[in-house]
């Protein structure tokens, strides 16, 4: 494979204006396979500000202040319960045909009322939670088993504390995670044509942000002013807004968020915008052309294009992440995290491309083409980050025939990256953002993209 830095004029694939819709009978089936899955009486899923994907997922409702429990149980109960300033937002926002918002005041916030409804036990009990019922927890994350240890619950241990005084044993409450997010078997692993067209949604705009950013740098400019340029309009974040630079007295830290600092000439930088569905991150120099960089940028790039030619339905994803660091590895290079993970609401949900275990890449899995590159030379940073989903020809033929527009964008881009980038894919990688693909290295060359020559 040769690599070569090439002008590249990246078309306008469009941007999509109206976010589309995912139908109600849609959470309805998600929640009823949630709590069949779950063999327990009841169900509790957790969510907070930070920690809200899994709600999100199962009734389109994400608490914003506070913290939130939706209880799921016999006879299709569903139940939001949260503290006083999201239970009019819960009754507004959530897709849920059978539904109801209980008030717990001791999900509010420090100081507010607390003299109505201050007991989780009592709202649990009324919805009728009793001794002897087993209850799921879904928390934010599933057990971390591997160490073999016991990690307990992702969940605050004061609502695991009322639920198993409820239950009266505490063997009674048990981890159900995995339920929605086990990382090949799990709910949310894979997504229909409705929610891969709301993603793509997401996509489109968070990687046309980031574009913004990186095409319209100037050197001087403070990082604050060159974030400004992604041109935010209010898309729901899925991360904060990271930009961060640095030249080689330190290392450009890729999770900070944007200061005052002043950009100049041969500083590394790196920038990351993600909205629910589709997170985008670029980094390179802020320079014309460096020899040195441009040798270790282009055996990264050699490491995206075995990612991509790895990747298909049924691929097992330990050789997916064998593939690829023995790509990175003939340039001195590793991947720092996960060479690609499954993404939603959240930026990472789970991974099935692991060093080892027999996970499977399956039809309907959305992934952030995520290679972080190590080591890096202190003031240099690299990063091509796109979100792309694995379909089968059922599910393409879904997404043609729900979301024609969504279908040509996606057609228009596969095209883009065989030609322009020399990257073929699978039929069934499908890519989902604005720029798919396109690595400048030099970000005041930004018309120069490495390409598969």
């Amino acid at each position: 494979m040769t690599v070569e830095l090439a002008p590249v004029s990246v078309p306008d694939f469009g941007l999509p204006l109206a976010r589309p819709s995912v139908p109600v009978e849609t959470y309805d089936s998600r929640c009823r396979d949630a709590y069949a899955r779950a063999a327990c009486d009841w169900v509790a899923v957790y969510a907070d500000r930070e920690h809200f994907s899994n709600i999100a997922y199962l009734c389109d409702f994400e608490p914003r202040f506070e913290e939130a429990l939706l209880i799921l149980g016999p006879n299709d109960c569903r139940v939001i319960i949260t503290g006083n300033e999201c239970v009019s937002f819960a009754q507004a926002v959530t897709r849920l045909s059978t539904f109801d918002v209980k008030l717990c005041q001791a999900m509010s916030l420090p100081g507010q009322d607390r003299s109505q409804a201050p007991s989780l036990t009592a709202v649990l009990q009324d919805i009728g939670v009793r001794p002897g019922h087993s209850i799921g927890l879904v928390g934010w994350k599933p057990p971390a088993t591997e160490a073999g240890e016991d990690a307990g619950f992702f969940f605050p241990s004061v609502y695991v504390d009322a639920l198993r005084h409820i239950a009266g044993d505490a063997s009674a409450v048990i981890d159900r995670t995995d339920v929605l997010m086990h990382p090949e078997r799990g709910l949310r692993a894979t997504v229909d044509a409705d929610q891969i067209a709301a993603f793509e949604w997401a996509a489109s705009r968070a990687t046309a942000a980031v574009w913004r950013i990186v095409t319209n740098v100037r050197e001087g400019d403070s990082e604050l002013e060159a974030a400004a340029r992604m041109a935010y309009a209010g898309e729901p974040l899925s991360a904060h807004v990271m930009l961060a630079s640095n030249n080689a007295s330190g290392p450009v830290v890729g999770l900070r968020s944007p200061t005052a600092r002043r950009l100049s000439r041969g500083d590394g930088v790196t920038t990351a915008v993600g909205y629910w569905g589709g997170l985008s991150a670029r980094a390179g120099l802020i320079s014309e052309g460096d020899d040195a960089f441009l040798k270790t940028a282009s055996a990264y790039f050699k490491g995206l294009v075995a990612w991509y030619a790895a990747v298909d339905v049924g691929v097992a994803g330990r050789d997916v992440f064998s593939k690829v660091s023995d790509t990175l590895a003939q340039g001195g290079l590793a991947s720092m995290l996960n060479p690609g993970h499954l993404c939603g609401h959240e930026e990472w949900i789970n991974t099935p491309i692991r060093p080892t275990g027999d996970y499977r890449l399956r039809s309907g899995m959305v992934f952030q083409v995520d290679i972080i590159p190590t080591p890096m030379p202190l003031g240099w940073a690299l990063n091509c980050e796109d979100p792309v989903v694995l379909a089968d020809a059922g599910l393409r033929a879904d997404i043609g025939a729900r979301h024609p527009e969504v279908m040509s964008r996606i057609d228009a881009r596969r095209a883009f990256m065989a030609q322009a980038l020399g990257i073929d894919l699978s039929p069934a990688i499908l890519p989902l953002g604005s720029t798919p693909g396109c690595l400048p290295p030099f970000w005041l060359k930004s018309g120069h993209l490495l390409v598969n020559a």
